[in-house]
């Protein structure tokens, strides 16, 4: 590495975990981010900061004004622009050493392999689930490591996937919600700095796992609320780690079915024995309060006593996202039926 690169990245090369072995390590990475929106922006700036080697941006779509309060790389006169384009210019500006790639286009089951097959880690900054299922798949299928982030209202999470033998997003999420239970951005809001924080949360993951230092979120789930900078972080837990651990007894399946807020209110009338949690933040309770009992999921598994025996267990929220993660928590723990609710399900 020639002086003047030396220079570029003088501050981080400093650090003992990283050093000059780390910083080559990155600088003869390629990184493939998927989705150059509100996640994308931070983590495309702070991995062409940190000297990846070869960088390539993909998103089919354009550069729209309300982007602009959250997607910071992009300026006023960008829009009506290719996101994907107009991002390696800008990086290019901040460090033109670097190899970048462009795709203009969304990534799809016919292109996956290919776009991918030169990349040493995926990035998916995307924002809607059949993506995010696409991408997990692709890189299950190349052997390939997964950052993951996702933001939604005050909310972000942030995990890695399939990397070293660890779980996957599936193993996370294994099905994908329907569409009309699956909120985006556009539909729900988000709060400008979320994605920022969230996007340098990935980008410092990205940088972990290439260089091989610090504690990574392989196997975990962070889960992060901008609304009272609540952090929590879950364990995930693999069918392979399954298979090849030996357990005392054969774990029990976690098992849940999503029902309608009409079939809560239904059972309510014909008195059927169940017990309602709303897993929502305090101020989603209060503005839509359909009966129950409020535990945030950020509480729930210090308060999993609270919870009755010997009755069926409805998790409710606003999208079902939290009210899955719910029965995960709860489900090793209890034997009464679970459900998922989502209040946009009519």
């Amino acid at each position: 590495m020639q002086n003047e690169g030396l220079k570029r990245y003088h501050r981080q090369i400093l650090l003992e975990e990283l050093g000059l072995e780390g910083q080559q390590k990155l600088q003869k990475c390629a990184v493939l981010i998927i989705g150059a929106g509100g996640l994308g922006c931070p983590l495309l700036f702070y991995l062409a900061g940190a000297g990846i080697g070869k960088i390539g941006v993909m998103d089919g779509d354009l550069v729209e004004e309300s982007n602009l309060h959250r997607q910071v790389i992009f300026q006023q006169q960008d829009i009506g622009k290719n996101k994907a384009s107009t991002a390696v210019e800008r990086l290019n500006l901040l460090n033109p050493t670097l190899h970048l790639q462009a795709f203009p286009f969304h990534i799809s089951t016919e292109n996956a392999a290919q776009c991918m097959a030169d990349y040493d880690l995926i990035i998916d900054g995307s924002d809607n689930f059949p993506t995010r299922y696409l991408v997990n798949d692709a890189c299950v299928s190349l052997g390939k490591a997964l950052v993951f982030g996702s933001i939604f209202r005050f909310e972000g999470q942030v995990s890695v996937f399939n990397h070293q033998g660890g779980p996957n997003y599936r193993d996370c999420y294994p099905e994908a919600p329907a569409n009309e239970d699956s909120p985006n951005c556009g539909e729900s809001g988000v709060i400008g700095p979320l994605p920022g924080i969230v996007g340098s949360m990935m980008a410092n993951e990205a940088i972990k796992v290439i260089c091989g230092f610090g504690d990574g979120l392989s196997g975990k789930l962070l889960i992060f609320n901008a609304l009272n900078n609540d952090m929590q972080l879950y364990n995930i837990q693999s069918e392979n780690q399954d298979q090849q651990t030996p357990k005392p007894s054969k774990k029990k399946a976690i098992v849940y079915e999503e029902i309608f807020p009409s079939e809560v209110l239904e059972w309510k009338e014909n008195k059927v024995e169940f017990c309602l949690i709303d897993v929502r933040e305090a101020f989603e309770f209060e503005e839509q309060n359909i009966g129950g009992i409020h535990i945030s999921l950020y509480d729930l598994e210090a308060r999993i006593d609270e919870l009755p025996f010997q009755s069926k267990l409805v998790f409710c929220c606003t999208s079902g996202a939290k009210s899955r993660m719910a029965t995960k928590i709860v489900g090793p723990k209890r034997t009464e039926e679970l459900f998922v609710v989502s209040l946009l399900k009519q």
